[in-house]
């Protein structure tokens, strides 16, 4: 059975987008806030709190597929991709959290980012899917040589 999670960060949480020109300090309170908030929404998911826990000191997952949501405030044009800071963010929370060892690409594929339903204030999401090793090794580039 695939091992499936979804972690939501809270709505209205000040989201970083690659089009803003912010302070690097700013940028980088923004960053570590957008960590934090994933590391604790992942020890607030009761199913994602488990799999921590029967984990130990191990990572939850050794490979994983991540699909990125933004949920926006509104049902104005957005272009996901703007806001890979913010994914990128997340996915580091996850790693902090326990959940993957690592978020390179031997780990992780991914963040995908997609655009999904309004929610007040804005927020992003983060579908987890752990992948064997067949299945990542289909997820690599190969060259045709």
């Amino acid at each position: 059975m695939t091992r499936h999670f979804t972690i939501n960060l809270p709505p209205g949480l000040p989201l970083l987008n690659a089009n803003d020109r912010v302070h690097h300090r700013v940028r980088g309170n923004l960053t570590r806030d957008i960590r934090a908030a994933a590391m604790e929404a992942c020890s607030e998911d009761p199913t994602m709190r488990a799999a921590l826990v029967a984990a130990g000191d191990k990572p939850v997952m050794q490979r994983a597929y991540i699909l990125g949501v933004l949920h926006p405030p509104s049902r104005r044009r957005a272009d996901p991709a703007n806001w890979y800071p913010s994914f990128k963010a997340a996915v580091d929370g996850l790693v902090d959290a326990g959940v993957l060892e690592d978020d390179d690409h031997t780990h992780v594929v991914g963040p995908d980012m997609r655009i999904g339903p309004i929610v007040k204030g804005g927020r992003i999401s983060l579908h987890i899917q752990a992948v064997d090793a067949v299945t990542f090794a289909a997820f690599q580039w190969r060259s045709a040589s």
